[in-house]
């Protein structure tokens, strides 16, 4: 009976492939796709030469040797893409393990914990250790991890996790207050710098489509940093950490539309093609926000209500369903062309609107910071460590010049909505980094020939070089804000959580005025 069930099962004339419309054979004479000369590549094995090889430490970490248990085949193809085998319509399901990823994984959590641990004994920032963590181990330093695709892939839940937890303490009262300069100041900041870069770019004798990429590309700022920072010094709720991360928002908000503007700037579309791609992103982020509030307010207090009545003996099921929510959040905003950290904050947001939102930070919080230690190392091991030690005094020079010029820009673009010296400041120095979203950013301008490749690596090495001076300047704040209540440039008396908006102040002091008059009528 068994034998009789396993042939019906699995006959042994069954032919998967020809019924399949995206086989091979049917994919090439339906002309779907072009054949090209590949390369198999398969390890050499030379006894000999194994046995007078010295031992060098590399050697532990490659797996690419007589060692390893089963060889993985991969293919390469004329651009130097790495492909491994995976046939999914075998006749009957094999476990397959991916050793290559384990091993990297291993790794990165190792070295970033090494890396962590260094750095707090010295007192100095984790996040440093982490970035330099994997710049010692990527291909750019000791080449322990050679192929980065898969350890950034799995990173990338770092930044979603973040934004996921920053949904959760999202406080729509206090960024209400920080509206008008998170969303107009904001885009007034993106647009002047693709003007200030484009004049430039054009008085240099660049092309300006250059220039205001550059432009771009600068006004991005690195949520993920900048988030982890102001999670650590407790400043997200103060004024300052407020319009920070509103900006940040809108920065992640406007990483579609300038997508859709890099086409138009390489000149494989037209301007109306662009304004109108920018157009349909627009409507698409504004309905799915719209449908996103509906479900806030109807489906999930709901379906949290359950999870907590499911999990009342353990917090497991609660913890996998919160994760979940936010995963199936931000692959819903990918696939309508939106960016999956916008998703994964919106995620949070909507939980936030609900009684168990400290509930589900708590469950989520070491998921994330797990995350964010790895993803912080992938971007370390962006870092090229020999290209920088070549080329660092032009490197220095530019990472300065960013510095400087977005921490002016930013702290006039908040100081013109009537904010406070101190604040200004501050929220310009927590901005003067170039954001993760810059590596994407500068991938699709290459493909796009939008940039030339002495530029493209500059802008990369002046990306990841920035990234790694950011703990170095919040380290500065704090003397910078002691300098500036010396040179009398900001009042002593104000604090971090005071509000520092006129208008706020105002009707602060007409509420007071209320209350005075209304207890002194009381008395008389």
């Amino acid at each position: 009976m068994i034998d009789r069930a396993l042939e019906k099962e699995f006959p042994e004339n069954e032919q998967n492939g020809e019924s399949d419309s995206g086989s091979f054979n049917n994919s090439v004479a339906d002309q779907q796709a072009v054949l090209e000369t590949v390369a198999r590549v398969k390890p050499k094995k030379n006894e000999t030469k194994d046995k007078e090889k010295s031992f060098q430490l590399h050697d532990v970490f490659n797996l690419d040797n007589e060692n390893r248990a089963e060889d993985t085949p991969t293919l390469i193809d004329r651009l130097d893409n790495v492909f491994i085998i995976s046939n999914t319509k075998s006749k009957y399901p094999v476990l397959q393990l991916d050793l290559r990823l384990i091993s990297d994984l291993v790794l990165v959590i190792v070295s970033a914990t090494c890396g962590g641990i260094a750095f707090a004994c010295a007192g100095q920032p984790v996040i440093t250790g982490y970035l330099l963590a994997g710049s010692v181990i990527g291909p750019g330093g000791l080449s322990f991890v050679s192929e980065m695709v898969q350890v950034e892939t799995v990173a990338q839940f770092g930044v979603i996790f973040l934004l996921f937890a920053l949904g959760l303490e999202f406080s729509a009262a206090k960024l209400r207050v920080v509206r008008a300069v998170a969303v107009l100041g904001g885009l007034l900041q993106i647009f002047l710098f693709m003007c200030l870069c484009g004049i430039i770019a054009s008085l240099c004798g660049g092309k300006p489509s250059e220039g205001v990429f550059v432009g771009v590309l600068l006004s991005m700022s690195s949520t993920a940093v900048v988030l982890k920072f102001l999670m650590e010094k407790n400043s997200i709720n103060a004024l300052h950490g407020q319009v920070t991360v509103g900006t940040l928002i809108l920065q992640d908000c406007a990483v579609g539309l300038l997508f859709a503007l890099l086409p138009v700037l390489g000149g494989t579309s037209g301007l109306l093609q662009g304004v109108a791609s920018m157009t349909k992103s627009l409507v698409v982020l504004l309905s799915f926000l719209a449908i996103l509030s509906i479900l806030s307010r109807t489906c999930v207090p709901w379906f949290l209500k359950l999870m907590i009545s499911l999990s009342s003996q353990s917090h497991e099921l609660y913890q996998l369903a919160a994760v979940a929510f936010c995963l199936l959040v931000a692959w819903c905003s990918d696939k309508l062309g939106l960016s999956l950290e916008l998703g994964s904050f919106a995620a949070g947001v909507m939980i936030s609107t609900t009684d168990l939102a400290q509930h589900t930070l708590e469950q989520v919080e070491p998921i994330r910071n797990f995350f964010a230690a790895l993803f912080l190392a992938s971007i370390g091991m962006l870092i090229h460590v020999h290209f920088l030690w070549n080329h660092v005094d032009i490197l220095l020079a530019s990472v300065i010049l960013v510095i400087i010029v977005k921490t002016i820009v930013i702290t006039a673009v908040v100081k013109g909505f009537r904010y406070n010296n101190k604040t200004s400041l501050l929220v310009g120095m927590s901005l003067a980094q170039i954001g993760e979203f810059a590596f994407v950013l500068l991938s699709r301008a290459s493909n796009l020939h939008l940039v030339e490749g002495k530029l493209y690596l500059l802008l990369l090495g002046t990306t990841a070089l920035s990234l790694v001076t950011t703990p170095l300047l919040f380290k500065l704040i704090p003397a910078v804000v002691h300098l500036g209540v010396l040179l009398r440039w900001f009042s002593p008396d104000i604090s971090q959580n005071e509000i520092g908006y006129k208008g706020e102040i105002l009707r602060a002091d007409s509420a007071k005025r209320i209350a005075l008059m209304v207890q002194s009528s009381h008395d008389s």
